[in-house]
């Protein structure tokens, strides 16, 4: 058998607002509840600097995300830019810092948890022990990181209404904070004496307390991450990077204000207060605003950092999972368990990494790695869009940077500042880093980059695939009636000299993530490369792909606007059952959508072959189409065809004459060699089913079915092909329909213009 490439595609259902809110909720999480305290301890009032500033070096990274998150329009983001930008070495290092820096904030997020929820225990009055060097916090923050280790590897994850809901419950508790901080602060007799001196420890301070805090930030590359599930991702994507951060660094910059301004500790600086307060700083403050204010930031926090925790931990594995899978790691990280379809050993190694930092780290050194290895991987990035414009000019980019090079530079060099600042805060974190970099120079130079030869090979072999002019795409489902689909695709494809595209739809359950059906593409690869190989025996071009929807139907649809396909070819059951009715009508009233021809096949083909085709006439653009694609079938099964005519009663004879005389011209016009026949005296249905006793397929034009015909089985296309004594081809002329409200408001619009004509 040979062997074939299967894509595996998610469906694309995130709007402008779902994928906004992403980015939003990735940067208004644990970073701004854990951070502020202990970053307000080394800026000093000059946080508010700090916040602005990091806003403006996120800007310029964020315009490279824009830029190529526009272009690129797969999962995988700055991984998957590094990858084809700069040479091999950093496309490796750039996953392997990228499961590192994932896991180290998944570690951050942890440790906030921990002391959230000690805080929490302690105001009932639980006080947890501290064994050796292991505190109460680590303790719960290693506890928390196995849930949620455990939650991934049963595929449960924030995703949709509820990851939207998280973040705006977030947003919400911010507000309130703000509002009930400003309000303090005006009220006060001297609002500047929380703010002086504003620059304590001057602009080392404001340097250092940027790269505790950049991870804050870097939400907005998560939006690269789902680019390949987003709506018109070439406009999208840019403008919810731009949103994110147009809504982020405001919040950030009042809570800021609101936070050094509405506390006065006596004998201390309120930013030295801050420090003290460390994690729950935030808690510390909202306590004096008004009763339960405290408790309102311990739930804010609470689900900040599981929130993150959840994402991260996520995004780790499959980074590592998608390393396995493209053989820089071994083969084990892409294997996916066989009931929970979820990458248990990449999860598993991730929380290994999380546990490590938690138990080793104090939260200051955590943070710093983190943000450490975040700021060189933005590095990269930006310098990968550099190399990308020279490269690939050819991408179809939905957004430019301004003033380039010199922005996307401006970014090089503050990230790299910003990094190398840190070494003077935390050489822990500095010295961990470095560390885990010199591990993935080893671990490329001994083992991934020979296996990376697979890789590129791989690459090549699909760039080397050239898009046909005409493309056919079959949905297949059923193994029993594949064969009888290939042939008819075979067919139409070996007439207009096309490609076949293969396409298997898995549904996923309404609230579960896209990615947790994943998975399940491995079982059905098998018999999809079964089914390339007798198409690629027939001197055919052939792929297949896999494609992740909530709903068979929009899946389909999706990939045939996506692989611009000329024609759908799908099959059903001759006599559907009452549910396979309803799914027939959903199938047909979606597919109306597709532009493209559709052809239906209701039953299987005789297995001694086709030898005679019945092609009934009626007057619409279908049974054109039938006209049209009749002849490849007839060349390719080498069988006879016979165009019959099906008379109403009464109908004149001067129009029966007419008729055929323009059906012959017709079939003249597409080469159809066919005997010519007229069924008179006898419904439409009557002398269809008649005549199809000798017939071994009947190719029709028309709709397979409406939804409320096939519901109530009164449909006429569904007693012609239920009663008919042989398989029924449907096919369908693609047709632009109006809107329903266009004409359900019709009327009334003509009326308007009429009055106003």
């Amino acid at each position: 058998m040979k062997k074939f490439e299967t894509e595996v595609n998610l469906r694309r259902e995130m709007k402008l607002l779902d994928v906004t809110l992403i980015g939003v909720g990735a940067m208004i999480g644990a970073g701004i509840f854990v951070l502020t305290g202990i970053a307000a301890g080394v800026a000093g009032p000059a946080l508010i600097i700090t916040f602005g500033l990091n806003g403006v070096v996120a800007l310029f990274t964020a315009m490279s995300y824009a830029e190529l998150g526009s272009c690129y329009h797969d999962a995988g983001g700055g991984y998957l830019w590094v990858k084809e930008g700069l040479p091999k070495w950093n496309g490796f290092l750039s996953g392997w810092m990228s499961w590192f820096a994932h896991a180290v904030a998944c570690a951050l997020y942890a440790i906030g948890f921990g002391a959230y929820f000690n805080h929490v225990l302690k105001e009932f009055n639980v006080i947890l022990p501290q064994w050796g060097f292991i505190s109460p916090e680590k303790l719960l923050a290693l506890g928390i990181a196995m849930i949620f280790a455990y939650i991934n590897f049963r595929g449960a994850s924030e995703t949709g209404k509820i990851g939207n809901m998280v973040t705006i419950t977030k947003i919400v508790i911010l507000a309130v904070f703000i509002g009930f901080g400003l309000e303090y602060i005006l009220r006060s007799n001297n609002p500047t004496a929380a703010f002086t001196p504003f620059m304590p420890n001057g602009w080392g301070g404001v340097f250092k307390a940027m790269g505790l805090t950049f991870i804050a930030f870097q939400g907005f590359e998560v939006i690269s991450q789902c680019s390949e599930e987003v709506k018109n991702p070439k406009k999208n994507i840019p403008k919810a990077v731009f949103l994110s951060l147009l809504i982020v660094i405001p919040i950030y910059l009042l809570v800021a204000v609101t936070s050094l301004g509405s506390v006065h500790p006596g004998t201390m600086t309120p930013w030295d207060f801050l420090a003290a307060q460390k994690e729950t700083a935030l808690v510390g403050v909202a306590e004096s605003f008004f009763v339960g204010g405290g408790v309102m930031l311990l739930i804010g926090g609470l689900i900040s950092t599981m929130s993150a925790l959840n994402a991260t931990i996520y995004s780790s594995s499959r980074v590592a999972f998608a390393m396995g899978r493209d053989r820089n790691f071994p083969t084990f990280f892409s294997k996916v368990h066989s009931k929970k379809f979820t990458p248990h050993f990449a999860i598993l190694f991730s929380f290994f990494i999380v546990g490590a930092m938690c138990l080793s780290l104090d939260i200051e050194d955590i943070a710093s790695a983190a943000d450490i290895m975040f700021l060189l991987l933005f590095l990269q990035v930006n310098i990968a869009l550099i190399r990308l414009r020279k490269k690939r000019p050819d991408l179809d980019r939905g957004f430019f940077t301004p003033l380039f090079p010199y922005l996307t530079i401006a970014g090089i060099v503050t990230l790299l500042f910003l990094a190398v600042y840190m070494f003077d805060y935390s050489p822990i974190g500095w010295i961990v880093t470095a560390g885990w970099i010199t591990v993935g120079f080893v671990v490329y130079k001994g083992y991934a980059a020979n296996r990376e030869v697979q890789y590129v090979r791989k690459v090549a072999a699909l760039e080397r695939l050239e898009k046909k002019d005409f493309t056919i795409l079959v949905p297949l489902a059923n193994p029993d009636t594949s064969k009888g689909l290939l042939r008819i695709a075979l067919s139409i494809a070996k007439k207009h000299d096309g490609e076949i595209v293969l396409l298997h739809v898995i549904e996923v359950d309404q609230g579960m993530p896209l990615r947790a059906g994943i998975g399940k593409g491995q079982k059905i690869i098998p018999f999809l490369e079964e089914a390339k190989d007798l198409v690629y025996n027939a001197d055919v071009p052939v792929r297949s792909i896999v494609q992740v929807a909530h709903r068979t139907s929009q899946g389909i649809l999706d990939a045939a606007i996506d692989e611009e396909a000329n024609f759908i070819v799908l099959g059903r059951t001759k006599n559907p059952q009452f549910l396979d009715r309803v799914f027939a009508g959903v199938m047909d009233t979606m597919l109306d959508e597709a532009p493209c021809e559709v052809a239906v096949l209701h039953g299987e083909l005789p297995k001694s072959g086709v030898k005679n085709i019945l092609i009934p006439f009626g007057e619409n653009v279908h049974t054109d189409l039938a006209l049209e694609i009749a002849p490849a079938i007839v060349d390719h099964f080498k069988c006879n065809a016979e165009v019959v005519v099906v008379f109403e009663p009464n109908t004149p004879k001067k129009e029966q004459e007419e008729l055929l005389k323009k059906i012959k011209g017709k079939m003249k016009a597409n080469k159809l060699t066919a005997k010519l026949s007229v069924a008179r005296n006898k419904g439409i249905r009557q002398g269809i089913v008649q005549r199809s006793r000798k017939a071994d397929l009947i190719v029709m034009g028309g709709r397979s079915g409406e939804f409320l015909g096939l519901l109530l089985g009164q449909s006429l296309t569904q007693e012609i092909t239920e009663q008919s004594h042989c398989p029924v081809l449907w096919v369908n002329e693609y047709e632009e329909h109006p809107s329903y409200w266009s004409q359900l408001f019709k009327p009334i619009m003509k009326e308007e213009t009429e009055h106003h004509g």
